[in-house]
């Protein structure tokens, strides 16, 4: 399999506190994999810096066998909008622009032909269910509908990996879950990787591969396999335990 991403020896510090040590990670193509720990773990300072976000201080991040060191600041910035793709717990849309032109925009500010934008369209709304929406606004639609708009728009310019962060943070239980299965189906017809930062057992549940973090290292990690959700999230609920961290 492809390596998406390969970090070595990854490390972070603002000032004398390093957050992330030397941390050696690989996401494989088409991986769903959830990051967990205790608040100050360093989940969101590692999700910073594979997605080019933030800097890191030590080691080295590869995305697609590209070393982030190698790019100069215009390289990294295209290649952040060209091959990564993010889903924020604020969702991040425009409110002065439709459903449509927001899942678009992307596509749109790299100048894609139109038949090849719509034919992408297409296919996103089927499998996120949001046809109806596309002429609305985001202040005339729900939060779970909202975060499903987002995530059309973080896929539709076929990224080499999906950062979400908190994806479910701001959501009901109900759409919650119809996220995480959405988003489960995106990852499986489509191949796209998605790494998602959370402290929700139940939304790692949904997740082919958990790592967890304490005190900026990566200290345990499960894989799926053939368990159900529910064996999934008691295994996780296990481990959370161990070593500290939110139980919701």
């Amino acid at each position: 399999m492809t390596r998406v991403i390969e970090t070595k020896n990854l490390s972070k510090s603002y000032g004398k506190t390093q957050v992330l040590k030397n941390i050696d990670l690989t996401i494989e193509e088409g991986e769903f994999t959830a990051v967990m720990g205790p608040s100050g773990s360093g989940k969101t300072t590692l999700m910073n810096a594979l997605s080019t976000i933030d800097n890191f201080t030590g080691g080295d991040v590869l995305i697609e066998g590209k070393s982030l060191l190698d790019l100069k600041r215009k390289a990294l910035r295209e290649f952040r909008q060209k091959r990564m793709g993010f889903i924020f717990q604020d969702y991040n849309l425009l409110e002065t622009l439709t459903v449509k032109e927001n899942i678009l925009l992307p596509l749109a500010m790299q100048k894609t032909p139109v038949l090849q934008m719509e034919e992408r369209l297409g296919k996103l709304v089927e499998a996120l269910n949001i046809e109806s929406i596309l002429p609305q606004y985001p202040s005339e639609i729900s939060g779970g509908q909202k975060q499903r708009t987002a995530a059309a728009r973080a896929i539709i310019t076929n990224p080499a990996i999906v950062f979400a962060d908190e994806p479910t943070g701001a959501l009901d239980s109900r759409s919650a879950t119809q996220l995480l299965e959405q988003i489960q189906l995106l990852n499986k017809t489509f191949g796209t990787s998605v790494l998602m930062i959370t402290h929700d057992p139940y939304a790692a549940s949904y997740c082919r591969r958990v790592i967890f973090l304490r005190d900026g290292k990566i200290v345990n990690e499960m894989f799926k396999g053939e368990q159900t959700e529910k064996e999934f999230f008691d295994r996780i609920l296990t481990i959370q335990s161990a070593i500290g961290g939110d139980q919701r």
